[in-house]
């Protein structure tokens, strides 16, 4: 698609862009799996499922709308945003402040009266914690920025969980524990890929504060944290052998892709480690789904 027609007009798709809606689309996959791994095997939870799904992704959209709002001076920077809806120009800071408004309180209203209130609440502070905590002091602030605001990237399938029991549980907040450990890899070796976007708006992302080979080696260091954190649901009694053969096979692939980003200088390895990451989380998950399902159908045969 030609530039121009990047830079045209077309309100319906520049705001369903403001959402983004692959990085929702993520989020609401690992809610799913909280739904259904909090719900019993012979049951559905379609209330939970309907609002919850609508409820998170609504907000969801308005932390990201509030993303691009606040970036759009840093993102005119950089290659991979500087066509995005606000920093082009094609839609204004006020219009993109208002429908992130609108998205965040419809999307509370929603999980306030037909969810929980637990939920809600929950929701509003992920909201919060990335789209002004994150986004407008720790990104600036610290290398470790993806580190501590990951918390609130990691939310999703503890809200799915609460959205089906009204109660936190020691098992929702494993799964918060898994995508809390994964999101440093996965970002960093983003971060690697786009340093030089970084660097030029002056974003203190830890491949341009402390060089790429300490940051290979921190992703290699989370990345084993990770692979240790994902056999826990196993160890609690939460999942199963199926889950753990699962867990070990995918985590050696990740480990694999690390090892040789920590000893190869080809900047293409960081993109392929990122994108192997992102099939990592969805695998794994879909991992503990088939895993919980599984045993249910064992205990009746």
């Amino acid at each position: 698609m030609s530039n121009e027609a990047l830079l045209k007009p077309n309100p319906w798709r520049d705001y369903w862009e403001l959402c983004k809606p692959r990085v929702v689309a993520l989020m609401l996959i690992t809610a799913w799996v909280g739904m259904l791994l909090a719900s019993p095997p012979n049951t559905f939870p379609w209330q939970a499922f309907c609002f919850g799904t609508f409820g998170i992704a609504s907000c969801a959209g308005c932390a990201a709308a509030i993303n691009h709002l606040v970036e759009r001076h840093i993102d005119v920077h950089m290659r991979r945003t500087h066509n995005r809806p606000i920093a082009s120009g094609r839609i204004h800071p006020k219009q993109a402040l208002m429908f992130s408004f609108l998205l965040g309180g419809l999307g509370l209203f929603v999980l306030s009266v037909w969810v929980n209130p637990l939920t809600a609440w929950l929701t509003l502070i992920s909201l919060v914690g990335y789209a002004l905590f994150y986004t407008v002091f720790l990104k600036r602030a610290t290398p470790q920025n993806i580190v501590i605001g990951g918390a609130a990237g990691a939310a999703p399938p503890l809200l799915g969980w609460t959205s089906v029991t009204g109660t936190l549980d020691p098992f929702g907040l494993l799964l918060v524990l898994i995508i809390f450990a994964w999101t440093p890899p996965h970002f960093w070796a983003l971060a690697i890929y786009r340093r030089e976007d970084y660097a030029k708006a002056q974003l203190p992302m830890l491949p341009v504060t402390h060089g790429i080979p300490f940051t290979k080696f921190c992703i290699l260091l989370y990345t084993i944290l990770l692979l240790a954190t994902t056999l826990l649901p196993y160890i609690t009694g939460m999942s199963g052998i199926a889950y753990l053969i699962c867990a070990v096979g995918l985590g050696l692939g990740f480990l694999y892709y690390c090892i040789q980003l920590y000893r190869k200088e080809d900047p293409i390895i960081a993109l392929h480690t990122f994108r192997y990451s992102i099939v990592y989380l969805l695998a794994l998950f879909v991992g503990l789904l088939l895993d919980h399902y599984l045993v249910a159908l064992k205990s009746v045969m």
